[in-house]
């Protein structure tokens, strides 16, 4: 039976492991929220230290007390600005869970899910200024189509597009229950929950500008990671596991690795696991909600 916890951590020990921590050395979890991978590593701590990161403020109240943890409650995507305000310019491990956490998706205010009547919000950071219903009722036809398309790989994402913009000049959108009765007119049988999965994720990724925040994040790491630094990052759909295996790769978000004039790769990172790592059965029971996650681990090279 799956937990009602602020979040259960996806791929605990596979990310503590594969952090190779060292117990007087510097880590950094840029995804914090319930703090289950922060804990786990502050638990294999010494005399090292934890910053961890967090743009939700909800996620400030499950700060740990030790030490040699910090919390900053700050976008991922201002990483090394904020290590360097703590005096912190290189670190031994990076961990990034890409994942919404399970307190986000169960809170119904919050919008993030299919299953609760909420305001379509979908706001990471809930003081920013841009909503789900901002979004929807505010964007371009074009605009729409692309948010549909290259964020949740929508298939008729002209037709919803229209739909949405023919909709919300006499009602606009407000609630997801609202959202979801006009994509039940899109789709039918099976295929609906992943169907309105898909647009709910597109608008999410638009909202938090999630795509360019992770290549924004995966570039620092190159500068921040110590040789033999390791970075581990979860992922939950292929957009953001295409960038990460692409990074980690070719050392940037292209196809073919960066060379030199002799030819050489100009890559600053190893992979550490040829293929992602799944979850087990037994978290899959434990946790349906890992499912979707891949794990990439990757070493920072000298």
């Amino acid at each position: 039976m799956e937990s009602k916890e602020y979040h259960i951590p996806v791929l605990l020990e596979e990310c503590l492991d594969g952090l190779q921590i060292d117990p007087n050395g510097v880590y950094v979890d840029v995804t914090f929220g319930g703090g289950g991978h922060s804990r786990g590593i502050v638990g294999r701590l010494d005399a090292g230290k934890l910053f961890a990161f967090d743009q939700d403020e909800d996620a400030l109240k499950n700060a740990i007390d030790h030490p040699g943890f910090k919390l900053i409650f700050q976008n991922f995507r201002y990483l090394r600005n904020s290590l360097v305000m703590y005096g912190q310019r290189q670190v031994d491990g990076i961990l990034a869970d890409l994942g919404v956490s399970s307190h986000q998706f169960d809170t119904a205010e919050r919008g993030f899910s299919i299953r609760y009547e909420g305001p379509l919000d979908m706001r990471m950071n809930q003081s920013a200024p841009l909503s789900a219903a901002d979004v929807l009722n505010t964007y371009s036809e074009v605009d729409l189509v692309n948010v549909f398309s290259s964020y949740g790989e929508v298939h008729n994402s002209k037709t919803l597009a229209k739909k949405v913009v023919a909709m919300r000049g006499e009602n606009p959108f407000k609630t997801t229950e609202g959202l979801v009765d006009l994509l039940k007119t899109m789709v039918k049988g099976k295929q609906s929950n992943k169907y309105f999965a898909q647009v709910f994720q597109a608008l999410r990724i638009e909202v938090n500008d999630e795509m360019a925040s992770l290549r924004e994040f995966l570039q620092q790491t190159e500068k921040l990671l110590k040789p033999g630094g390791r970075l581990v990052v979860i992922t939950y759909h292929s957009l953001e596991d295409r960038l990460v295996k692409q990074f980690i790769n070719n050392g940037d978000f292209i196809k073919e690795p960066l060379k030199d004039d002799f030819g050489n790769k100009l890559v600053s990172f190893k992979k550490v696991n040829r293929k992602p790592i799944l979850p087990t059965e037994e978290e899959l029971q434990r946790n349906t909600r890992s499912r979707s996650a891949k794990l990439r681990i990757a070493e920072k090279l000298d």
